[in-house]
């Protein structure tokens, strides 16, 4: 089976919360990428999302160390949802 990864950049203006991470994250950019993979037996291209990261540290800190955590796309889409509402 095929597979990809898309990225894309999540910007947050304050402090958030993430299930399954310890404590607030800081505001600012965050590397995300979503793993996909190809459905089988579709008579068109079609992509199904297997998995969600996040890159930790923010992308303006600069840290000897990184990690690649799993977390909940839902989740994400929720705190960039409530950041924006209290951003505004």
């Amino acid at each position: 089976m095929s597979s990809r990864t898309a990225h894309s950049i999540a910007h947050f203006e304050a402090p958030f919360v993430l299930g399954g991470l310890e404590g607030k994250l800081p505001a600012g950019d965050y590397d995300i990428d979503h793993d996909e993979e190809l459905i089988d037996g579709m008579s068109w291209l079609a992509w199904r999302r297997v998995a969600t990261f996040i890159h930790l540290p923010a992308r303006t800190v600069k840290s000897s160390t990184s990690q690649l955590v799993a977390i909940d796309l839902a989740e994400l889409e929720t705190a960039l949802k409530h950041d924006r509402e209290n951003a505004a």
